[in-house]
Formats: structure tokens, sequence, C-alpha cells
């Protein structure tokens, strides 16, 4: 077995968003772990306001530690990129790689709406005080998700999930900045590019060492391009 592969999703999602990327990667000898975490995907029975970005963090330090992973290739997507780099910071030693898809990047201090952009931070806690009972993000209407294949589409939405808002109101504790000791490599989706990641893209780009590049692909391209997104992730593993 080659190294193992932890697959971290994004926001409104579930261990389930790897479905078609995980099988991808297992064919190759690839040890695939794709967790849910806390609230989310078919863990959402668990939603509550207590939910942190700490519980997640949490969430994937235990698969890590319970499963004994080693030399592990730590992957972020969207959301999932705060709760990598909080993970990467505690389990250094655990970790051979940090792969950013897409994805947000902590920062020590501050929240995940502190790193989004002003206007749309302001936009979203609306959304869960109007539509989201103060407890979670509600699920982005159908209309609003464009996907080049309407099938996938259709899996995806109906797959969709609340995302516990605690997570974005947690203020990152990092002893180190972030990917500090490890070898980084952010990949960035462009096409569209969303504006709520824009932030830690040119975050991204601005890190000495890491390894920045852009792909014509969309925000959630592991539903609907799985062969391009598992070759990302097995060229790094």
């Amino acid at each position: 077995m080659r190294s193992p592969i932890v697959l971290i999703h994004g926001l409104h999602g579930g261990g389930w968003v790897w479905h078609h990327v995980a099988p991808l990667l297992t064919a190759q000898g690839f040890e695939v772990v794709t967790p849910t975490l806390t609230g989310t995907g078919d863990r959402a029975h668990l939603l509550s306001r207590e939910i942190t970005l700490e519980t997640h963090i949490q969430d994937i330090i235990a698969t890590i530690e319970m499963r004994d992973l080693q030399n592990v290739l730590l992957v972020g997507h969207s959301y999932g990129g705060l709760v990598a780099t909080c993970v990467a910071d505690r389990l250094g030693s655990r970790m051979r790689r940090l792969l950013y898809l897409d994805a947000l990047i902590a920062q020590d201090g501050r929240t995940g709406f502190d790193i989004l952009p002003p206007a749309m931070a302001q936009t979203r806690r609306e959304r869960v005080r109007v539509n989201g009972a103060d407890i979670a993000f509600p699920v982005p209407p159908s209309a609003a998700i464009t996907f080049p294949d309407p099938v996938r589409k259709e899996w995806f939405v109906a797959h969709l999930r609340p995302h516990p808002v605690g997570t974005y109101e947690t203020p990152v504790r990092l002893s180190k900045p972030a990917g500090s000791g490890l070898p980084v490599t952010y990949i960035a989706y462009e096409n569209p590019a969303l504006a709520s990641i824009e932030p830690s893209r040119a975050y991204a780009r601005a890190q000495k060492g890491w390894h920045y590049r852009s792909e014509a692909l969309p925000h959630d391209a592991e539903v609907v391009y799985p062969e391009r997104v598992a070759s990302f992730i097995a060229e790094l593993a």
C-alpha cells in the first residue's frame, strides 16, 4: 500500500464528495480516507450551535491517530483548507505534504469569516441569521450551482447539507504559519474563480517555497472532473 491520503471536504459537503475520486486513487494502490466532519453529510444529524472549527480539527486528528496513519498527504478542499492547515500544524510529524485544492487557508488569530471578502462575510452572516436559524449556513439554491453535467449536478445538490456556522466564528490558533516545515502545493480552480477563495489564493501566491498553479476547472471539480482531480493528488502522493 502506498502513502495514505486524507481528503477533507468543503462547505455543505461530506466524505461523499470524493465518491468519484477515491476509487481512482485506491486503484493505484493508495490508502484513501474520506472522513465526514461533525454536523455535515452523513453526520448531519449531529448539527448544533456548539460545533466549532476545533470540533472539525479533532475529527481529522482522531481519524489519523486511530488509523495510525504516517507519511500522510493531507488534502483540503474549500472550507476543508482551514481544517487541513490546523491539523498539519498539530500533526506535522505525521504529514508528508499539504495540498490545497481551491481552499481557504487558516491564519493565526483570524476566523473563517475574517479571511473572506468583507461584503461576502456579511452576506453569509445574514443568510445564517435569516435562513439558518443562527446555527448553520443554509444549502444554496440549485440555481446558484453551475455544473456542466446535469446528472452530476442533481446528485451533488441532493447530498448538500447545512454547515455549522460556529466553524467560521472560531479564531484559529497556529504555532507557526500555515504549512511551515512541509512541502505545500496550492491548486487554484479558476473556471470560474470563486470570489470567496480569492484572498486565500492571493495568500498562497505570496508564500515563498509553495508550489502554486491554476487550473481551468470549477470549484467542485472533484464531482464533475474526478479524473483530473485524482491525477493532481496522485502526482503528489
